[in-house]
């Protein structure tokens, strides 16, 4: 705008000048001279004399104006030239002084930004498809190289950036998207963490990490073999199946196991029915459970494979899994599902562990219970929950009933039940024999890509198609992968302590707030039906102060330290080492009981409301969507983006029922995209669904809050830098860019690319130094944004 105001009072080119009329008398020709001057020779002779005096004075005023012209013409020149080049790759505040970042994560940045499509560069085609198949052959051709920085890896950001290359071309190979969930970014920073070379001078820091490298020592694991098992089969008084077994008590043996080993075979930690290992099916007409004929062939076959890897004969393997099968069987009648238990009301019956004790004798309640929540002191009089006292009950009858069978005195079914659900607990850190059994086992049943990675990985029953299925360890989920998972059940604490030492707390509060009080101004613009709907509205929305989450149970290393000085971890042979992790996890369940609050998930990635206030996990705050070095266009560009979009996510329900706006701006954001993507032919005039106009509105209006809250942030403090040469507007467009197709579930309803927001937001005139090729100005009347 600055150019086009001084081009109005900018003196004409020499070019176009005209010359002085003088010397336009003087250089015609002499015949047209006489023709316009009819004098006599006389008078002509006189005239052309005092010209010619004239033009001994005219000639150095010529010279002095072409002069002046030609300096002019240099000044504007030079003017244009730093108006384009400095202005639209400065601050615009201070151009002069723009800075580089050169930190090792904006390096990192920069290969990551020359790596990545510029969607100013783009034509309007390019958003034509919505973040998915189209994009990916964009940047699949000819695209092999690495997303990071030459070099061994040292630190976070570097692995991270060699993990970042190693998935982006397995998603290529699989033809899948290239783009990485929010989740998948925090493992890989986390195993980064865990995979530096960098000694800790935190025993609890050292110990976690040698965890995590035991874990991944697969090789010991097959080495190895079924042996520890077995040694700890024999711990725990040996079983018939092998022929030795000293006949253990039923609740002392129950007891251990709910103890150390974190396993539930009866009834769960929170006394209810347990995942039952045999598949089962609910009779919707008979109100009734039972295991599904179908699975039962396949169930066999796999329970035989367990004896045989454990050393049993052949001959008695029959034996022992058929009255395993006949147990869980008779378990799986008393199972019912949880909305059948909710209409029943069921859930949540108070009752003392004595009545408790009275009316399902079979189980020594209260040693089962202390042995789980110790050193949680109980007595008989304390009140425990119930979720499905039915089962609990029957249960109980059918434990008897085994008890004292006869013609089963010396197989000692119960107790094989027992081990059988312990192996499935230590299947992690067995061998592979194990896994690939479980593995073809949920093939043969077809669930196996219906039960989330993260489940299988966690050990997490589903309910699919009518059937409680396994929760077994899957061999597609990377084995890193794993080991993180199982490394942040037991060390949750020393990953927070970690995550937090890099998580720059001041940088991202200010963020945090920048974006919040941006998003009230926001909404304190739209339309509402009634004041008293928005007043109510915007009380709600104050009494949710936002906040960074994060443990306050550790504040430092020494505290570490103290908490897990009982813990010993080799940094070889994982299985003893993860039958500590399983006693840590019960621990951590255990103080469950007597805390007022429950931790922090560090798995957490994206923000909440709690009474407290609107919560952000500090796994949010990670590269390469966050890194304290960053410029902040770069910042906010990206997590102040997801920040923004996630706060609109947690209020839009009070917003969409009252907003007037929502519709007017999705429908002037879509009609930017079908005028624009016209000439693609590829878009048809479609009219957008409610979900789908709140979906464009909201992140339409997340972008404009990051902007602001960027901005609201130079305000503060005016110094930034820059990546690549960036202007700090463009800068803060291209960082946005690269993260508005997250994997996140919101995107299923935005029906565009949502770069395509950048050139809609860059029709305001003077927002953006440069214009984007796809640029919607030429396609409509006015040129304002929406």
């Amino acid at each position: 705008p600055q150019q086009s105001d001084r081009s109005k009072s900018r003196p004409e080119p020499e070019s176009r000048l005209q010359p002085p009329p003088q010397l336009q008398l003087i250089e015609q020709p002499q015949h047209l001279l006489q023709q316009q001057n009819p004098l006599q020779p006389g008078q002509q002779q006189l005239l052309n004399t005092e010209r010619q005096e004239k033009l001994v004075w005219v000639t150095p005023q010529r010279l002095f104006g072409l002069l002046l012209v030609f300096f002019i013409g240099i000044a504007i020149l030079g003017l244009a030239y730093y108006l384009h080049h400095v202005l639209h790759t400065g601050s615009g505040n201070n151009a002069a002084n723009v800075t580089t970042c050169v930190s090792t994560a904006c390096q990192w940045a920069a290969a990551r930004l020359s790596m990545s499509t510029d969607p100013f560069t783009e034509p309007c085609d390019y958003f034509v498809s919505m973040c998915g198949s189209k994009r990916l052959q964009l940047k699949s051709k000819g695209r092999q190289r690495s997303h990071g920085i030459p070099g061994h890896s040292q630190n976070p950001i570097e692995r991270l950036a060699e993990t970042d290359k190693q998935n982006k071309t397995e998603h290529r190979r699989l033809g899948e998207d290239t783009t990485l969930s929010r989740k998948t970014l925090l493992l890989q920073y986390l195993r980064g963490i865990l995979e530096t070379n960098q000694s800790s001078s935190s025993s609890a820091v050292q110990k976690t990490k040698d965890f995590y490298h035991s874990c991944l020592d697969t090789r010991s694991l097959e080495a190895v073999g079924a042996e520890p098992f077995l040694r700890l089969i024999q711990k725990l008084g040996g079983w018939a199946v092998s022929g030795q077994w000293n006949r253990t008590d039923f609740n002392y043996t129950l007891g251990v196991l709910m103890r150390e080993y974190g396993t539930f075979p009866f009834f769960n930690l929170y006394i209810d029915q347990p995942d039952l290992l045999i598949p089962i099916e609910w009779n919707s007409k008979k109100q009734t459970s039972g295991a599904k004929t179908e699975t039962l062939r396949p169930f066999l076959a796999s329970c035989q494979s367990y004896l045989a890897f454990l050393g049993s004969p052949p001959s008695m393997r029959m034996l022992h899994v058929g009255t395993f099968i006949s147990l869980s069987s008779e378990l799986a009648v008393a199972a019912s599902p949880l909305q059948y238990r909710l209409s029943k009301g069921q859930l949540y019956q108070r009752m003392t562990i004595r009545d408790l004790q009275s009316q399902a004798p079979a189980i020594d309640w209260l040693g089962c219970l202390q042995a789980a929540f110790h050193p949680l002191s109980l007595t008989e009089d304390d009140h425990v929950l119930l979720h499905n006292l039915p089962y609990i009950i029957q249960m109980s009858r059918i434990i008897n009933e085994w008890l004292h069978k006869p013609e089963m005195s010396n197989s000692g079914t119960l107790h094989t039940f027992m081990v059988l659900n312990l192996l499935h607990t230590l299947m992690p850190a067995m061998d592979s024999r194990f896994s690939e059994t479980a593995k073809n086992y949920s093939l043969a049943l077809g669930n196996i890509e219906e039960v989330s990675q993260h489940d299988l990985v966690q050990n997490k029953s589903r309910s699919v198609n009518g059937l409680i299925v396994l929760g077994l360890f899957n061999q597609e989920v990377p084995r890193w992968k794993h080991c993180l998972l199982e490394t942040e059940r037991g060390f949750d604490s020393v990953l927070t302590h970690l995550l937090s030492e890099t998580a720059a707390r001041r940088e991202t509060e200010e963020i945090i707030e920048n974006v919040f009080f941006a998003f009230i101004s926001k909404i304190t613009d739209l339309r509402w039906k009634d004041q008293k709907s928005f007043q109510r509205f915007i009380d709600k929305v104050y009494s949710s102060p936002p906040r960074l989450l994060s443990s306050k149970e550790i504040s430092n290393e020494d505290d570490l330290d103290l908490l897990f000085s009982e813990v010993t971890v080799s940094s070889s042979g994982f299985f003893t080492n993860y039958l500590q992790l399983l006693s840590l996890w019960q621990k951590r369940h255990s103080k469950l009981l007597a805390a007022e609050t429950e931790d922090a998930d560090i798995l957490s990635v994206a923000p909440f409301l709690a009474s407290n206030g609107l919560l952000f996990p500090m796994g949010m705050f990670i590269p390469p969507l966050f890194h304290p070095t960053y410029p902040k266009a770069m910042n906010y560009g990206a997590v102040g983006f997801l920040v923004a979009k996630d706060i609109f996510h947690l209020f839009l329900p009070e917003i969409s029922s009252h907003n007037l706006t929502m519709r007017a701006v999705g429908e002037c954001v879509w009609t930017h995209y079908l005028n624009a993507t016209e000439k693609a032919g590829q878009v048809r005039a479609t009219i957008l669904s409610t979900a789908q106009q709140e979906e464009v509105w909201l992140q339409y209006s997340a972008l404009q809050v990051a902007l602001q809250a960027y901005h609201q942030s130079l305000s503060q403090n005016p110094a930034d830098t820059s990546v690549s040469g960036l202007h700090h507007t463009q800068l803060f467009f291209r960082s946005f860019s690269l993260v508005s197709c997250d994997t996140d579930p919101d995107g299923e309803s935005m029906p565009l690319d949502a770069s395509f927001l950048i050139p809609v937001m860059c029709a305001e005139s003077g927002l953006c130094p440069t214009s984007p090729q796809c640029s919607i100005k030429a396609h409509q009347d006015k040129s304002q944004a929406c």
